[in-house]
């Protein structure tokens, strides 16, 4: 899967002047210069992937080596699991992480596929719960994983919650890339898809994000009816061909979304 395009902070133009503590936005920066590429790093390439001096990097990584989120060898540092809190401090806060498991659980036994909650951050989803089931899929996304939003059932089932205007902003700020042959690119189609998505309540995407991986997604909204999150279920195309899943599987799925809307709105 190709790698995902460096994410845009959809508040760098909301910094308030006086307000805005500088020196954590550099810790949140060399925290985020971690990832599945870069797990491990010497000063040398935080420094340069933060665009922070050497010294200014280094203050950063021992204050966050005391603090117990960063370890180190002597030479590389790394993030430690004690990160995992301030993720699980957001996830344990969203009513939907108690309210939407049980309903995901209980598609999952009836459709015997994976399932996601997502939310919208920018122009991408964020993973914030998943349910999978016990065959071997070569997607290994789990909590906090983000992708793009225009290329994803998910992504499209968020974005359709949102008025066009906003969501050609987000499709025009998106870094569009043809991630396979089935992967929609042009803006206009990719609104035609979201606008699709609003009226029918639902959508799939058929190997837009990967090679046989088709997926499909439902809201989840809140008492006022205001798109908050998504749930989809996703397979491999050559064992849940799309139409199969639709017919088969969108009444579970659609279901379950409402029941998680439901116990929200209570």
């Amino acid at each position: 899967m190709p790698n995902a395009a460096p994410h845009q902070d959809p508040t760098a133009d909301l910094r308030p002047g006086d307000s805005y503590v500088q020196s954590f936005a550099r810790g949140l920066e060399v925290i985020r210069s971690f990832s599945a590429s870069a797990p491990r790093q010497t000063l040398t390439e935080v420094a340069t992937r933060t665009g922070l001096t050497r010294a200014g990097a280094r203050r950063i990584l021992l204050t966050l080596q005391t603090l117990g989120y960063v370890a180190s060898d002597g030479k590389l540092f790394a993030l430690t699991p004690r990160i995992l809190d301030l993720g699980f401090a957001y996830l344990s806060s969203m009513p939907i992480w108690n309210v939407a498991e049980p309903a995901m659980e209980a598609l999952v036994e009836q459709v015997k596929e994976s399932c996601s909650a997502g939310v919208l951050e920018g122009t991408d989803i964020v993973y914030v719960l998943r349910v999978s089931t016990r065959k071997i899929m070569r997607n290994t996304l789990g909590v906090g994983s983000r992708l793009p939003a225009y290329c994803t059932s998910l992504g499209r089932m968020l974005l359709a919650g949102l008025p066009d205007e906003q969501v050609l902003n987000l499709l025009r700020a998106s870094p569009i890339e043809a991630r396979t042959r089935h992967t929609i690119t042009e803006v206009d189609a990719l609104l035609a898809k979201v606008q699709q998505a609003r009226r029918q309540g639902w959508c799939l995407v058929n190997q837009e994000l990967e090679e046989g991986l088709v997926s499909m997604a439902a809201p989840i909204v809140d008492r006022t009816g205001a798109t908050i999150a998504a749930l989809n279920i996703s397979g491999q195309v050559n064992r849940t061909p799309p139409r199969q899943m639709q017919e088969a599987m969108l009444p579970a799925l659609r279901d379950a979304a409402r029941e998680v809307s439901q116990r929200l709105g209570r």
